[in-house]
């Protein structure tokens, strides 16, 4: 299997410092493959964005990563550790009902550490605590919404109450799965740019799953493609539906480095959303994996930067 990896860190770098190793990961159902050798390491601070068509393993990939789920055969090692139970490390933002319905927004906030406290700890940190929320609530436009319960707030406001939410814990690496699938255009841009921000102040690991392709490829640094059909060894012209393997993995910009929302009016963010969309997604047009390469036109890199005036060359 060929992992296409463009950027200043190569695969064997991103090994050895990694916070996130997926290491030779399958993953069944009884007969039913559903990961196929997934094998990836990612680096501290890294905002790796996964993407992939519904059904093609993506949900799994994070459920084995947050320990709600086990591997087949292979392992998922955190800080060179194998992961256990899920916990405080690893952040969980979820399409919907991320928020506990009975809580206002502060307390939802606030409940992770209330839970791990006795009562008089509680006590003597209640205000320091709350002070902190509030300061999240504020810089996310949702200070004059902390007292309210989450059927009373649209859908990018309950999201922008559980991102506060899962970063409040202070996690090692945060987990998204679809998160801005369900709200509205307006809203999910609105909610691209407040993670963004927030990613870039933190310098937090993020492994973000969406099936969004200009998603994945707008907010990530390093966008990992999962595809589950690739064409007979024996017969090209076959295609097969099987488990799914990594057939795109691309560094687009240094780590900390949020892309301009301009980026995505440039042709070359064009183009590269169509080469992978055709290449790795289109399965008239894949060959078998291990001879899977993606080829387009113009390095990503000078997009990272980019804001505005004449296009990059």
């Amino acid at each position: 299997m060929v992992h296409e990896v463009k950027g200043v860190n190569d695969l064997e770098k991103l090994k050895t410092g990694s916070i996130l190793h997926i290491q030779d990961v399958y993953k069944a159902y009884g007969d039913n493959l559903i990961l196929d050798d997934i094998d990836l390491s990612i680096a501290p601070g890294e905002f790796c964005a996964v993407v992939g068509p519904s059904g093609c393993g993506k949900s799994t990939l994070l459920r084995l990563i947050l320990g709600q789920e086990r591997t087949t055969t292979g392992q998922v090692l955190l800080n060179g550790s194998p992961i256990g139970s899920p916990d405080k490390d690893r952040g969980i933002v979820y399409q919907k009902y991320s928020l506990f319905p009975n809580l206002r927004a502060l307390d939802n906030i606030l409940f992770g550490h209330r839970l791990r406290m006795w009562p008089w700890q509680w006590g003597a940190r209640k205000k320091e605590l709350t002070e902190k929320a509030m300061v999240f609530l504020r810089r996310a436009g949702m200070e004059n919404h902390s007292h309210k319960y989450p059927h009373q707030l649209s859908g990018g406001q309950q999201q922008r109450v559980a991102v506060i939410q899962a970063l409040f814990s202070r996690p090692k690496i945060l987990l998204m799965d679809e998160p801005f699938s369900a709200l509205d255009p307006g809203a999910r841009e609105d909610m691209q740019m407040f993670l963004l921000e927030l990613w870039e102040e933190s310098r937090l690991t993020i492994f973000f799953v969406t099936h969004d392709l200009e998603e994945a490829a707008y907010m990530g640094t390093r966008l990992v493609a999962l595809s589950q059909y690739y064409s007979d060894e024996r017969d090209p012209a076959e295609l097969k539906k099987i488990g799914a393997k990594v057939v795109v993995d691309l560094h687009l910009r240094e780590i900390g480095q949020a892309a301009s929302p301009q980026v995505k009016t440039t042709a070359q963010f064009g183009q590269l959303i169509q080469d992978i969309r055709r290449d790795a997604f289109d399965p008239g047009y894949r060959q078998h994996v291990k001879d899977f390469s993606l080829n387009h036109p113009h390095s990503f890199y000078t997009l990272s930067s980019y804001e505005g005036g004449e296009e990059p060359t």
